[in-house]
């Protein structure tokens, strides 16, 4: 896999040598047509579903307390659901490390790039805010060749330095740019006078230790974290959300509406650019709940007695 070259702040250590085997399996995998990877999504369904069973508590109290209306049967029909697209997106994502643009691009089609194109013909760099529904990895790489300026995600490195090391070329592997979290302001400031979209994976768990917005995300309060009003404030950024639709296996949409345009004055206070983006989320996993991560532990911070 090619990759950009790598910053100080995003390069890793190299790996142990043992992990090359299994590199060169992943990579022949990734090599398969996508008919062969979906036979094998198949088999990793029915291990995931009724062998390990994997956070299957999880799973299904996420389920339980997100749709409280439904009957403990379609519970158990949502999360067999989940269980078939999360084998589904572990194969496709496995995909992007060989894929070539045509190919991907047989898979997911954006839209309205002109939502985001707008702004950057006006030189702004622009805040996607993305969440864990769909296939969101697939979403940053055609990002990357859809937009004029190429995009750039912002990301958590992984602790197991083969795994961030595979990964990082995966995710590079269409041009797409990485931004370490903690990195995110250093990057926004370096590039304050280059118009590149900048992705958010924004729907992570935001503990009290980082001064979250707490706000009611499907039935139950979450944390969400606030730089987007902070970066969107001191870069004049237009901020857009990204709807992901699975509109088959295999075949993706792209849909962007805009929440912040990078002229109205920012208010004082509050946090309307977050709260609207949870209001869209929580739309786009009501009209298709199969295809959200619930395997995720969103709700597992509480907010604190005192706020």
């Amino acid at each position: 896999m090619s990759s950009p070259a790598r910053s100080a702040a995003s390069s890793v250590a190299s790996f142990a040598w043992y992990y090359r085997p299994l590199e060169w399996l992943l990579l022949a995998l990734s090599r398969l047509p996508m008919a062969v990877l979906y036979k094998v999504s198949y088999g990793l369904y029915l291990l995931l579903a009724y062998v390990v069973r994997y956070r299957r508590k999880v799973v299904l109290t996420n389920l339980r307390n997100s749709f409280p209306e439904k009957t403990e049967a379609a519970i158990e029909e949502l999360a067999h659901q989940f269980y078939r697209h999360f084998a589904d997106l572990m194969v496709e994502i496995l995909k992007l490390a060989t894929t070539s643009q045509q190919e991907l691009r047989q898979h997911i089609s954006m839209r309205n790039p002109e939502v985001v194109e707008r702004h950057i013909a006006r030189g702004r760099t622009v805040i996607i805010l993305a969440s864990h529904a769909g296939n969101w990895e697939w979403s940053l790489a055609l990002g990357t060749l859809m937009f004029s300026t190429g995009a750039d995600g912002v990301y958590k490195p992984l602790s197991n330095p083969f795994f961030e090391d595979f990964m990082y070329r995966l995710r590079t592997h269409t041009g797409a740019g990485l931004v370490p979290m903690r990195d995110t302001l250093r990057h926004m400031v370096q590039n304050k006078d280059k118009a590149r979209p900048i992705s958010l994976v924004s729907d992570q768990a935001a503990g009290p230790e980082d001064r979250p917005y707490w706000t009611t995300f499907m039935h139950q309060e979450a944390g969400f974290y606030t730089s987007t009003e902070r970066l969107a404030a001191r870069f004049q950024c237009p901020v857009v959300h990204v709807s992901i639709l699975r509109l088959g296996q295999g075949q993706y949409e792209l849909v962007l509406k805009e929440l912040y345009d990078g002229d109205a004055p920012m208010p004082k206070e509050g946090f309307p650019i977050t709260e609207s983006f949870v209001r869209h989320l929580e739309q786009d996993i009501r009209a298709a709940p199969a295809f959200y991560l619930w395997t995720h532990r969103r709700w597992k911070h509480k907010r604190p007695v005192s706020q």
